[in-house]
């Protein structure tokens, strides 16, 4: 089976807006709602009609667009079971699935963001959809989880094949790999993708999506296990999820 058509886009100031499409059956479906107008654009310009809406979380940002574009297009909005996702027809959790365009879906639960955030997997697609659990070189602040939650999470991500492609919400890349380099400097992977990033983002261009691989090689928060990490730390008798939360916390006070 073809891999899905993926069309990613910058909506608001540093959203992600993604939009699936198959062609055989037209079904197209957005990653969360960041802007309804946006999304309407692109849709007009690719020649798509919305059928689903994929939420990932319910942060504002993530679906101030979900009734709006329901109201226009009739679309089905799939979403986490224990948030509140405006307009949801569909409640999923984790080890749910279901169809999109012939292909399966499986949902991950991958809290620590929000309580109740989820994970979108297509293995028949190589495609993961992560919403702001996991983003280049980065993580999400951990907000109504907890620090343990969130590494259980990321672990899950971790283990999906490395060539899976994932699409996160926002483009934060350059700020995380400026951050990354103070807790792993000597990581020659991860030196050389700054430096593609940094010129990237100085072009104006997008450094999204990314691959499961790429991150496990080049980012600090599913690296916990490094022995570099670890030695600049001063946590090397430390459990991963311990080096995990130190590396989050520095995050959140980095300037």
């Amino acid at each position: 089976m073809a891999h899905l058509d993926k069309h990613q886009f910058i909506c608001r100031q540093d959203n992600y807006g993604v939009l699936i499409h198959d062609h055989q059956s037209g079904a197209t479906a957005s990653i969360d709602a960041p802007d309804a107008a946006a999304i309407e654009n692109e849709l007009k310009n690719k020649g798509w009609h919305l059928t689903h809406i994929l939420t990932t979380h319910h942060h504002g940002d993530h679906i101030e667009g979900n009734l709006a574009l329901k109201e226009r297009f009739g679309c089905e909005i799939i979403g986490p079971a224990g948030e509140s996702i405006p307009g949801i027809n569909r409640k999923v959790s984790g080890g749910d699935g279901f169809k999109f365009g012939g292909r399966e879906v499986t949902v991950i639960d991958t809290p620590g963001h929000t309580r109740g955030h989820i994970t979108y997997h297509i293995a028949e697609d190589s495609s993961a959809f992560a919403g702001d659990t996991l983003f280049a070189i980065g993580c999400g602040r951990v907000i109504e989880g907890t620090m343990a939650m969130m590494w259980e999470s990321l672990d899950k991500l971790r283990k999906l094949p490395p060539d899976t492609v994932v699409y996160v919400g926002h483009e934060y890349t350059e700020s995380n790999a400026r951050f990354a380099l103070t807790i792993e400097p000597q990581n020659r992977a991860l030196q050389q993708r700054a430096d593609r990033v940094f010129a990237q983002r100085a072009r104006g261009e997008m450094t999204l999506p990314t691959t499961i691989g790429e991150e496990l090689n080049t980012n600090p928060f599913l690296r916990p296990d490094s022995p570099e990490i670890r030695m600049n730390l001063a946590m090397q008798t430390s459990t991963d999820a311990e080096v995990f939360a130190e590396i989050r916390r520095r995050k959140d006070n980095f300037r």
